[in-house]
């Protein structure tokens, strides 16, 4: 359960294993046991320094997280993906009226039929 909303929390704030461990001044080897279920009972210590590395509350890191707040991994990986490339939040929200016209178009079935009109 800690491990999950670790991991969930740190790649929703866009930090890698190093950059938290760096923030929470803790071992980047620690930090990822507690990841991977290997180091699941850390310290109220350990627990309050990556709480305010990662400026959540602890119970957001302990409790058991309800299915419909967890980001699918695939998500979160291509969320990080476009963080490393350097693509700002504010850039990402420029393109929205794309995203909803592909949306649309896939709701219609357009874009389907101009890939079968194309061949």
């Amino acid at each position: 359960m800690i491990g999950e909303n670790l991991k969930r929390v740190r790649m929703e704030r866009g930090l890698s294993l190093s950059e938290l461990a760096e923030k929470a001044n803790i071992s980047k080897s620690y930090l990822s046991n507690m990841e991977r279920h290997l180091n699941e009972n850390p310290s109220i210590h350990v627990i309050i320094k990556i709480a305010e590395a990662l400026d959540v509350t602890i119970p957001t890191l302990v409790e058991k997280s309800p299915k419909s707040n967890i980001i699918e991994t695939e998500w979160i990986e291509f969320i990080e993906e476009i963080r490393k490339l350097g693509i700002q939040k504010e850039k990402i929200q420029q393109l929205l009226p794309i995203i909803e016209f592909i949306k649309w178009q896939q709701e219609k079935g357009i874009g389907e039929k101009v890939e079968e009109i194309k061949q």
